[in-house]
């Protein structure tokens, strides 16, 4: 696992925004993403673990806009030509295989830029793990593509393969972090159906509250809780053994995150409701601002959740039990995890690390890097100013010239590149879906010059469809007529002959997605440093199989090289 010195990740993020600062017109393509039904079983290529689901992206002005005149003549001439997995491998991968052969003597500017943007990027092959096996999952599901080997039964009921991978790894560095700092009570942020809650209580024996802002998620989560609970007693006769099980249970609170609001508030969230009525304040009204709640790519970042003020959620008890506790409150430190916490929320529990006394270690993994506030968005955003936005967060990154990074930027930084890597490798027939909806903008605003970057709703096995069956949809799902007549056929036919460089232009934007990435997450480094804290940042997950795959440790009171072999013993 590389490592970088404190010093050397302020070189590195002053690099990586000289680097970005002349290619905005890659970064800031405009990119939109529709979920896309495949119309295959569970068997289908790529192994999609969304149960058919999955996602694609579209450079919706591709020819609006006409991105691809906006590159280098001499990088048109390299990339015109080249075929789906000639672009896999000699733009987005680096391993020897038949197609990463030049046809062509490519320009040393496009040479450099591919190799600059590879060695700025943090790596992201997961330690201690070896390649993945068959439809594109870690080596855990070589025997039950659905079941994690590594994950007892009890826990992959109601769980998707993905999020059991994540479970299991991140559920085992909490458990270490807990081992090093001293401290057992971990606080879930962010926890959705409660599923890294449960692992951590009932499969490594952590205390764990589990704070979600979504109630209807956390009842969920109470509720198999309880299901997980009646399996543990039938196996046991024991009434002390049974009670010791319920007492293990998580303690599920619905709560508001307000990534503005300092620490003690946070803290409040987590006291029982009637210490939070004697402290004052605690209930305050929530402000007029989209919730932050668990941003899991598996489960969409859900949309904006009314805040419930810390009450606990609670399942339908049977046989007596209650899963929640009334009276159960953290003791004086505490260790705070986020899976996929998504936007801001990731930033406001590093915050909370850094401020509040009895947060003595973090594990983070953010997402959703578009949702964060950033400098130059904050007179849009809705309350009052604040100079704590998401991005910059360090004052090292705030100091460098031509650090901003756009929505469009930030969105890009949440694609997955090894599993676009893998749709070129097959010439899946889905990437003619790029082309298509670049043609269909062109339409639209034929039609109507007003309508622009409007989002179109899914529409099912896309590459299966012509283009003028998918427009007329397209059409009809917003509202227009579906008709082509403002555009002429020789039109349509020569923006579908450019599909391959459509093709070509994505794939150059998405070498800079791990970049735009590790900025973002180098900046929350430095943050940390500046603080006076020591941090590492390990790639955790399998990235074929979880994109978002970088988590940041943090603990008080620890040198970097207890951090470091944490890590590694991960």
């Amino acid at each position: 696992m590389k490592t970088f010195l404190q010093e050397e990740q302020k070189r590195l993020a002053a690099d990586i925004t000289r680097f970005l600062s002349p290619y905005n017109h890659i970064t800031d393509a405009y990119i939109i993403v529709c979920h896309v039904f495949w119309g295959l079983g569970r068997g289908g290529p790529l192994g999609c673990c969304l149960h058919s689901l999955c996602c694609l992206s579209f450079l919706q002005e591709f020819f609006t806009d006409n991105l691809w005149g906006s590159l280098p003549l001499s990088w048109q001439a390299a990339l015109d030509s080249l075929r789906s997995p000639q672009l896999a491998a000699l733009l987005l991968e680096n391993r020897a295989t038949p197609e990463a052969s030049y046809s062509s003597v490519w320009p040393l500017s496009l040479l450099a830029f591919k190799a600059t943007a590879r060695s700025l990027t943090f790596p992201r092959r997961a330690v201690g793990r070896g390649d993945t096996v068959g439809l594109g999952r870690p080596e855990e599901f070589r025997e039950n593509p659905w079941q994690s080997a590594r994950l007892h039964p009890v826990f992959r009921k109601h769980v998707k393969p993905k999020k059991q991978h994540e479970i299991q790894r991140l559920g085992q560095v909490v458990k270490r972090l807990s081992d090093l700092t001293g401290c057992q009570q971990v606080v879930d942020v962010g926890s959705g159906q409660g599923h890294l809650s449960r692992f951590l209580a009932f499969g490594l024996n952590l205390p764990v509250t589990a704070l979600e802002g979504d109630a209807r998620l956390a009842s969920q989560a109470a509720k198999f809780d309880q299901e997980l609970l009646q399996v543990l007693k039938k196996d046991c006769n024991s009434t002390q053994v049974q009670d010791d099980f319920s007492r293990k249970a998580p303690c599920h609170m619905v709560g508001w995150v307000d990534p503005r609001a300092p620490w003690p508030e946070f803290i409040r969230l987590l006291q029982p409701e009637k210490d939070r009525s004697r402290d004052g304040g605690a209930a305050r009204d929530p402000p007029k601002r989209p919730a932050l709640v668990t941003g899991s790519e598996e489960e969409g970042c859900p949309p904006a959740i009314v805040p419930h003020e810390g009450r606990r959620a609670e399942a339908a008890p049977e046989d007596g039990d209650s899963l929640v506790r009334s009276s159960r409150s953290p003791p004086g430190s505490l260790l705070l995890t986020g899976l996929h916490a998504c936007g801001d929320l990731s930033v406001a529990l590093l915050r909370y690390f850094a401020r509040c006394p009895q947060v003595v270690g973090i594990t983070s993994v953010g997402c959703c890097y578009m949702k964060l506030t950033a400098e130059d968005e904050m007179d849009l955003s809705p309350g009052p100013p604040s100079s704590e936005w998401g991005y910059p967060l360090s004052r090292w990154v705030s100091s460098l010239p031509g650090h901003g990074l756009s929505y469009k930027a930030r969105e890009g930084a949440c694609h997955a590149i090894e599993d676009y890597a893998q749709r070129l490798r097959d010439q899946s027939p889905t990437l003619r879906t790029h082309c298509f909806r670049a043609a269909l903008e062109v339409v639209i605003r034929a039609a109507d010059p007003n309508k622009r970057r409007l989002g179109v709703q899914t529409i099912k096995k896309v590459h299966t469809l012509s283009f003028q069956e998918y427009a007329r949809l397209g059409l009809e799902r917003l509202g227009m007529e579906p008709s082509l007549a403002h555009v002429s056929p020789e039109l349509v036919a020569a923006m579908l002959a450019e599909e391959q460089k459509v093709v070509a232009f994505f794939s150059l934007a998405l070498l800079l997605a791990p970049v735009v990435e590790t900025l973002l997450l180098l900046d929350r480094m430095i943050y940390l440093q500046e603080q006076g804290f020591q941090c590492e940042l390990l790639p955790l997950f399998d990235p074929h199989f979880s994109p978002r795959n970088l988590v940041l440790l943090a603990a008080k009171s620890k040198a970097r090289s207890d951090l470091r072999d944490l890590a590694m013993e991960t």
